[in-house]
């Protein structure tokens, strides 16, 4: 039978362990870690495809759109498929907990989205976005000790997350809920209570304190979230500007993040909540010293990032540029086989 499922949708970093553990906290809604049950499900050929596998995946996902496209239903017999695989193994984890809620909480679900509304059309889906840069520094602190160069390198997660969010949160086929982690963070009680409004549970006051009654294996740490969230906590301000300090006594950070935020579409960081021009406000006035923003000059390198940004937003909005590339992208794939 379908199951009834909750989606926790954000960036590393931007509060989804956090909302987790307090949704989790409710009577009716169950939590866990993170599975990554449809991250490579959507990676099969049909919707999307891995660049590399142990098998020649270039064919295997020709193969299976020609298979998927003589079946009766075409492609919505396929999403009928892997939701039937995902109830089963949802809906028997479920089963384990006398929940009638099942809450999957993968960040990495944000960059298959359409994939996941195609699936769960009928899911409950919750998008948390945090201030990009703080988002950022979480980030490099967690996982790079500060090093926001090296983090940028091995995963430029605002380069990736932000779009993504973005085309989630214009589209209007598929019903969420937003919020913003500072939002949250400062004022849970009234946030929370649309928040399970909208989910259709009743509002619990006492998951605020969602530390209190949760054991060890309800919110232990996920492989995603190495340093956790405080045990025995209620949602906090104190890291809404831990990122501050970081940037005004570090003009190499600084200059970083401006190079970042400027290769993301100004329309991406507006929808998601955090308008360019708004991102640095805090960084103005620290400690009474006036912060003086350099704006990088126009380089070989930005221009190329602006123009791929538009082509990118071109393609997304024109079905035939994007049928053109795919066509091209496929050529490229089987000429580059190894």
């Amino acid at each position: 039978m379908p199951v009834n499922m909750l989606f926790v949708i954000g960036a590393p970093r931007s509060g989804t362990t956090m909302l987790e553990h307090i949704l989790a906290s409710h009577s009716m809604i169950m939590g866990g870690p993170e599975p990554h049950l449809l991250t490579p499900l959507a990676h099969l050929g049909v919707w999307d495809k891995v660049d590399k596998a142990p098998y020649d995946h270039i064919l295997a996902a020709e193969a299976q759109k020609l298979f998927v496209d003589a079946l009766p239903n075409k492609q919505q017999d396929y999403w009928d498929a892997c939701r039937a695989y995902c109830d089963v193994l949802y809906g028997r984890y479920l089963s384990t907990g006398g929940k009638s809620i099942c809450m999957d909480k993968t960040p990495a679900y944000a960059l298959v989205l359409p994939f996941i509304a195609k699936v769960f059309p009928d899911a409950k889906y919750v998008v948390i976005t945090r201030h990009p840069i703080a988002t950022f520094s979480s980030y490099a602190n967690s996982f790079f000790d500060g090093d926001y160069q090296t983090a940028q390198q091995f995963n430029p997660i605002l380069n990736r997350y932000v779009p993504a969010l973005a085309t989630f949160l214009r589209q209007k086929e598929t019903p969420f809920f937003h919020v913003k982690y500072e939002d949250l963070v400062k004022n849970p009680e009234p946030w929370l209570e649309r928040i399970y409004g909208y989910i259709g549970v009743p509002f619990e006051k006492e998951t605020i304190e969602y530390g209190k009654n949760a054991s060890e294996d309800q919110h232990g740490k996920g492989l995603g979230d190495p340093i956790g969230v405080n045990q025995h906590s209620r949602p906090s301000t104190a890291s809404v500007k831990k990122w501050v300090e970081e940037l005004a006594t570090d003009i190499g950070r600084l200059h970083l993040m401006v190079e970042i935020l400027e290769q993301i579409a100004s329309e991406d960081l507006e929808t998601i909540g955090y308008p360019l021009g708004t991102l640095l406000k805090p960084l103005e006035d620290v400690d009474g010293t006036k912060i003086v923003r350099k704006i990088p000059k126009w380089t070989r390198y930005r221009l190329q990032r602006k123009l791929i940004i538009r082509l990118r937003a071109k393609a997304r909005k024109e079905g035939v540029l994007r049928k053109t590339l795919k066509r091209l992208q496929l050529a490229c794939d089987v000429l580059l086989r190894e």
